[in-house]
């Protein structure tokens, strides 16, 4: 019997911790992941919750979640949340496993660069594009 592709799809929240700066961590993360492949579903459910639905075979909980913090969102850190959190990585990574799912490392760049474009930085160089070739 075949396997239907629902089985692929996964339907997530991601909670973020409420005492941060940023007042709108959800709507934050839903602008940077939705040009991301693999994911299919977002919604702001609560300024601090954002539901998420992805394909495991191009994108797991795991890596959405690294690739946000690592981009400077915070995670909820409560005992719930760490609990499922591992728990579904778990289940992913043995569900991609018996796939046999690439790694992904082409969407973490993809993220990254969407990343640099959309914040404000000062990495840019002030100088006149004649002045740039001097030290």
């Amino acid at each position: 019997m075949p396997e239907s592709h629902d089985n692929y799809i996964k339907h997530r929240e991601i909670q973020f911790c409420e005492l941060n700066p940023d007042p709108n961590q959800a709507q934050s993360a839903m602008l940077l992941l939705s040009d991301v492949e693999g994911v299919h579903f977002l919604d702001v459910a609560a300024p601090s919750r954002l539901r998420i639905s992805y394909d495991i075979r191009h994108i797991s909980l795991k890596f959405i979640e690294e690739a946000l913090t690592e981009v400077g969102f915070h995670l909820s850190s409560n005992l719930l949340s760490k609990l499922k959190r591992a728990l579904h990585y778990y289940c992913e990574e043995t569900q991609r496993a018996n796939l046999c799912c690439a790694g992904t490392d082409g969407k973490n760049r993809e993220m990254y660069i969407n990343r640099y474009e959309r914040a404000s930085h000062g990495c840019r160089d002030q100088r006149p594009p004649h002045w740039r070739k001097y030290l």
